[in-house]
């Protein structure tokens, strides 16, 4: 009956991300068409990517902080229900500077909604069936990243970018539905009202003093956020170093993006299928290492074909990485503080990736581009190669067990 039980939550839960990561990536292409018809300026349209990072940064350093102490189920249904809100209204604005604050506060409803999806998995999915579920979610969200801007495409045609935002606020209620079917976690809950700021002062010491009590496991942690803060910064280079330095057309890089999506989706259903098999090790190792390898082959490409091997590559064993690491984390970080080590982690990471990408390309104006690329993915070669070195140290054994319990032991 529990197993049952379980059953009908991980599904609703899938369900409920599942229908907004659709959503998320018709709404994704749309905003930028509508921004883009709106002003016809390539600089309002680059605008768009900013919001995301700086309404990290200034919501994540105290927002753990209340999803910790707040239930997180009404949380996650209330953030929905707001982005949907926020979503329905983007059309009917004129103002650019009116979009931009919806993006914004978009941003920060979303800074709240992932870490609390993480804290509610880990209280929800019991640790023998997380590799699987996240497995499962990983190739629900490919599955969105393949499909959802095809979709966006075809309404594009036959409709308005207006109807597909529209669709994507539709998408958020829905999501929203599936969760209210979830139960409720057994914890302590405050309201805004009593919170208190020297929760935060406190809290921002309990995430230090975890982390130095728990050195291996936020060591892993860390390296894998840096290793994503790279390749970010990477990414953000595609469609410049595919045209400019490769020669490559806008259909070409299309269909690139479509073979990684494809290659990610392959690699999510070949985990949940061998769920039993793959270690936990061996997910984070394998997959940070071969991922490593796609970029690296992608640094030194000289045809489609070349880069299509290491997107391929890349996206196959994306799925591996993100739920070996997944898996790891919820794990051995304690079900209690997740929300605040998920979220001062995620400001760190924000600010880091900001800089990153900055960086990136300003050096591109400096230098040739195929450089930092190249650099780029020399850096994702040695942070993978710390993190598997990190990961087969025998005497930590148990912190990669199955049934692992050093989270409560930890804390």
């Amino acid at each position: 009956m529990q197993n049952k039980k379980t059953k009908i939550n991980a599904t609703l839960l899938l369900a409920g991300v599942g229908i907004s990561s659709f959503g998320d990536f018709v709404y994704l292409v749309a905003i930028n068409v509508l921004v883009l018809q709106l002003t016809g300026s390539a600089a309002a349209v680059a605008g768009l990517w900013i919001m995301g990072p700086v309404a990290s940064i200034l919501t994540k350093f105290w927002s753990g902080s209340l999803i910790d102490r707040l239930n997180k189920r009404r949380l996650m249904i209330l953030t929905d229900v707001f982005r949907a809100l926020l979503v329905a209204v983007i059309p009917f604005l004129n103002a650019i500077w009116l979009i931009y604050i919806c993006l914004f506060f978009l941003s920060v409803a979303k800074a709240f909604f992932e870490p609390t999806s993480i804290s509610y998995i880990t209280g929800v999915i019991p640790k023998q069936q997380r590799k699987r579920f996240n497995s499962f979610r990983s190739l629900v969200t490919s599955g969105a990243f393949l499909v959802g801007p095809a979709i966006a495409g075809v309404l594009l045609m036959v409709t308005t970018a207006s109807i597909a935002i529209w669709i994507n606020a539709v998408s958020f209620l829905l999501s929203a539905l599936f969760l209210s079917w979830l139960p409720n976690l057994e914890q302590k809950e405050i309201t805004p009202k009593t919170f208190a700021w020297r929760f935060l002062r406190d809290d921002w010491q309990q995430v230090i003093d975890f982390s130095k009590k728990q050195r291996y496991v936020m060591s892993i942690y860390l390296f894998a956020q840096l290793f994503m803060v790279v390749a970010l910064g990477m990414d953000a280079q595609e469609v410049v170093f595919t045209q400019q330095v490769l020669g490559l057309t806008e259909a070409d890089f299309g269909l690139l993006i479509s073979i990684t999506g494809a290659g990610s989706i392959v690699g999510a259903a070949t985990i949940s299928f061998l769920a039993k098999k793959l270690s936990i090790r061996l997910l984070v190792a394998s997959g940070y290492l071969l991922v490593a390898a796609g970029y690296f082959i992608y640094a030194f490409s000289f045809s489609f074909w070349s880069v299509a091997v290491g997107f391929i590559i890349l996206g196959f064993f994306n799925a591996f990485s993100s739920t070996g690491l997944l898996t790891f984390y919820q794990n051995n970080v304690p079900l209690s503080i997740m929300g605040r080590i998920t979220s001062v982690y995620g400001t760190l990471q924000s600010l880091l990736q900001i800089v990153f990408i900055l960086l990136i390309g300003f050096t591109g104006d400096l230098v040739p581009l195929r450089y930092s690329i190249i650099a780029g993915s020399l850096l994702t070669v040695a942070l993978s190669v710390v993190l598997t070195v990190l990961v087969y140290q025998p005497s930590q054994y148990r912190h990669f067990a199955e049934e692992a319990e050093a989270a409560e032991k930890a804390y």
